[in-house]
């Protein structure tokens, strides 16, 4: 008898910090690496008494993001008190959106989005042992800097099948999010976190298998490595005979174990019922056209022109667009010089240029797009030899420049044909076992003496023209 075939049905959850000077419903300033508690009054730290107000500008990105995904957006939503007790939580509730979430039934690709709604993050939690701040065996404190910062949570519908279409789904939504600048998105500082729905189903079953979730998890890698884990445990459980229980699960990453935070049984019932202190949020044909007015060129959209109007592969226009400042610049490099040949220039952007800034925005670096753009042409022009060209590029990554005046300063000229024909008669000579080999047929052979050139001209020969010198004095 065949073992069952599982599939994976996977679901994500994603919570975005917003990029306002204030929380969601009050005016304390929002901050990262701060002191403890010194962003605080009495509307976050639900003091009685005290009154929320809505964030105007966090309304604005809930519905930049909502238009982002192609939602439909609510004519009229409200707020809710979402009620669970926490140490993080001050008021004892969350003001978050229910069953009237600010948009609906979007799509990111082949993902559909089931929600996006609007909501304050809590405060958080710091652990210390013998070894932390607390000079004590064990200790938990909490910083109430983070709690009533805005939030945005995405809620896609079950429609990932394997951890990497998960940590691809969420790179293009980072680009996208990062791109209308309504968050900085840096998962390491927690502005972007993901829980991730999982459940198992045989092959063509149609009907879900009981679910796990797996909580605030913080970089793609992570993500996908608990996903695949999960899987695998659950498959584990079922293939033994037994059943999966719905629970709330941590994995660790530096172990790659799956532990229990918390079963259904502990489930809690958040017994939600809308804020008697907030007014309903009802978009005006003002602020959806401001919304979409803010809205650029999504990554999605910008590969896809990159592919099409440009002709550039699609692996090299999707870097382009999931780094929109690598894409700015090569645009910007593209507008500098009209000669130089899109996909070209891509190459070297995503390449060469990459290769030496690493996570270094290009236009954080000392190369200007319109000298990007001259270097390339230079080169495609056969100026300068390739190798040159990257000597070159070597200089402007360190200390800027005008790509003509370091080739002149460094005599970095592609080599003429009297030097290069006597350099290759030299090359010949210095080779007897190479033109041999040429001789009987192995083409292979020819790299000795290109490489002997190419040394002696310090990269400045042109490969083809090396190639055909030498088959000329052979007559091969």
């Amino acid at each position: 008898m065949n073992a069952v075939e599982y599939e994976p049905v996977i679901g994500l959850e994603i919570h975005v910090q917003l990029r306002t000077r204030t929380k969601m419903f009050c005016g304390c300033a929002l901050s990262f690496g701060d002191e403890p508690n010194v962003h605080t009054c009495p509307v976050c730290l639900g003091h009685p008494g005290s009154l929320p107000v809505t964030n105007a500008q966090a309304v604005h990105y809930g519905l930049m993001i909502a238009m982002a995904l192609e939602c439909t957006i609510a004519p009229r939503s409200i707020f809710h008190r979402k009620n669970y007790f926490y140490p993080d939580l001050p008021k004892g509730y969350q003001i978050s959106q229910y069953d009237i979430p600010l948009g609906r039934d979007g799509h990111l690709g082949d993902v559909r989005i089931h929600r996006v709604h609007l909501e304050e993050d809590a405060a958080k939690l710091v652990h210390a042992g013998s070894s932390g701040r607390m000079h004590t065996a064990e200790a938990s404190v909490v910083d109430f800097n983070r709690g009533g910062t805005p939030l945005v949570e995405i809620v896609t519908e079950p429609d990932i099948r394997t951890a990497e279409q998960a940590g691809d789904f969420l790179r293009l939504l980072r680009a996208t999010l990062k791109r209308t600048g309504v968050s900085d998105v840096n998962m390491e500082e927690g502005s972007l976190r993901c829980d991730a729905n999982i459940s198992i189903r045989p092959v063509g079953e149609s009907n879900f298998g009981t679910k796990t979730e797996l909580k605030n998890m913080n970089s793609f890698r992570f993500i996908e490595r608990g996903i695949d884990a999960e899987v695998a445990r659950q498959q584990e459980i079922l293939r033994g005979g037994g059943e999966v229980e719905q629970e709330t699960l941590h994995y660790d990453p530096a172990t790659g174990a799956i532990s229990s935070l918390r079963s259904k049984e502990e489930a809690h019932d958040y017994r939600y019922f809308p804020e008697p202190d907030l007014v309903p949020i009802v978009p005006t044909e003002e602020m959806l056209e401001r919304a979409r007015a803010e809205l650029p060129e999504l990554p999605a959209a910008r590969a896809e022109r990159f592919e099409r109007e440009l002709g550039l592969n699609a692996e090299t226009a999707r870097l382009l667009s999931f780094r929109g400042e690598l894409g700015d610049f090569f645009e910007d490099a593209l507008g500098a010089d009209g000669e130089v040949e899109p996909a070209t220039l891509a190459n070297w952007v995503t390449g060469d240029l990459v290769a030496r800034l690493g996570d270094t925005e290009p236009q954080q670096s000392k190369v200007e797009p319109r000298a990007l753009a001259r270097l390339v042409e230079l080169v495609s022009a056969k100026t300068i030899s390739q190798s040159a060209g990257k000597t070159v590029l070597d200089v402007l990554a360190a200390e800027g420049g005008d790509p003509e005046r370091i080739v002149e300063e460094r005599s970095l000229g592609m080599a003429g044909a009297d030097e290069l024909e006597g350099i290759v008669d030299r090359a010949l000579e210095a080779n007897p076992q190479a033109v041999e080999e040429l001789r009987g047929g192995k083409a292979k052979a020819i790299g000795a003496i290109v490489g002997f050139v190419m040394r002696e001209t310090k990269g400045r020969a042109d490969g083809g023209e090396v190639n055909r010198l030498v088959r000329e004095k052979l007559q091969l």
